[in-house]
């Protein structure tokens, strides 16, 4: 098959550090290269993805705009789609990323026109969503179907990883803990350090501190760090990440909201390591309750969750992301709902 991967213009694919949409296409695109389909993904330049590029725009949008702005539709991302409309005769099937105002174009076009959102909050744009309910969508998890149940799923696809990139280490290390993501109160990162205090644990910290976050970063986690048994080691790159994961007895994700999915959590099973998380969003769909992890309802069962991970086996954790989270899994399954929908359309 020809496909087109409309990416987000956010950040380059793959992300130099944040950025989990541009990584799942990155991955998205290197899956379907391998099982032998044309792909080509519009992007930003500097992307670097297999197959072919299409450069959109001459750096990332968050250098443009001067950091996320979800307030309105880019017109950088009218490039996307301009560029799209001048090769669309090459394809046989386009994948969009950059969320429902992009299917405005599907009408125009003799193709299926597939819409996964990578969204872990109801539609931004709700009279968009209504007005394109009825066109094909992926959902990330089922339990992201719960912030617009009106929309047409055709299927549930999991996000996949390179495996092979996230090196195993099937080394139990003992009260030693790892967070990786946004500094927020989503994300529930005082819920992490207030265990390792309660606890006597190492925790190390990573990721990046929004503007809108410092105040509540400043107050809640700060007091908490000691640089010693808790420490804060920034936003981190790929190569940073990886020896993170692997050496932690456990990630902890106590995300407070329904995230769709939650990418570091098959990352870290990738390393061999086990998920302490709460239940909310997709967490139940993606670990194994006393096998992969442990997911508690509040935050006395996650600190109980964190004393118990050493028992895990961390050789299934590495099974399960073989199995269910690579790339190869993720991109045969996209395979299958493009199939689907060319059939319908002869």
């Amino acid at each position: 098959m020809k496909i087109a991967l409309l990416a987000p213009l956010w950040k380059k694919v793959p992300p130099e550090k944040y950025g989990g949409s541009e990584l799942v296409v990155a991955n998205l695109a290197k899956g379907l290269t391998k099982l032998g389909h044309n792909v080509t993904t519009f992007a930003c330049a500097g992307s670097n993805v297999s197959g072919n590029l299409v450069p959109v725009i001459s750096k990332p949008m968050y250098d443009l705009v001067g950091g996320f702005d979800w307030n309105g539709i880019k017109q950088y991302e009218f490039l996307s789609f301009f560029e799209l409309g001048k090769r669309i005769r090459d394809f046989d099937v386009v994948h969009n990323h950059m969320g429902f105002h992009s299917i405005a174009l599907a009408p125009f076009l003799s193709i299926p026109f597939i819409t996964t959102l990578h969204s872990s909050l109801p539609p931004d744009f709700p009279y968009l969503a209504e007005a394109f309910r009825e066109y094909p969508f992926v959902s990330i998890s089922d339990a992201q179907r719960k912030l617009a149940p009106e929309l047409n799923y055709v299927a549930t696809v999991y996000h996949g990883i390179d495996v092979k990139d996230f090196p195993a280490n099937f080394k139990n290390n003992d009260n030693n803990f790892v967070f990786l993501g946004t500094l927020s109160k989503n994300k529930g990162i005082d819920i992490a350090v207030r265990g390792a205090h309660v606890l006597g644990a190492r925790l190390t910290i990573a990721g990046e501190i929004r503007e809108e976050d410092k105040a509540f970063f400043e107050n809640e986690v700060v007091p908490f760090i000691d640089r010693e048994r808790i420490r804060f080691v920034g936003e981190v790159d790929h190569a940073g990440k990886v020896p993170l994961l692997s050496n932690a007895s456990a990630l902890l994700f106590p995300s407070r909201w329904n995230e769709a999915f939650g990418l570091v959590v098959v990352e870290a099973l990738a390393c061999g390591t086990p998920v302490v998380a709460l239940n909310n969003g997709a967490v139940s769909e993606i670990l194994r309750q006393g096998k992969t992890g442990f997911i508690a309802e509040n935050e006395d069962q996650f600190i109980e969750g964190m004393k118990r991970a050493k028992k895990l086996s961390r050789e299934i954790c590495r099974a399960e992301a073989e199995k269910r989270f690579d790339i190869s899994a993720m991109a045969t399954n996209y395979v299958n709902v493009y199939k689907s929908l060319l059939t319908k359309n002869l």
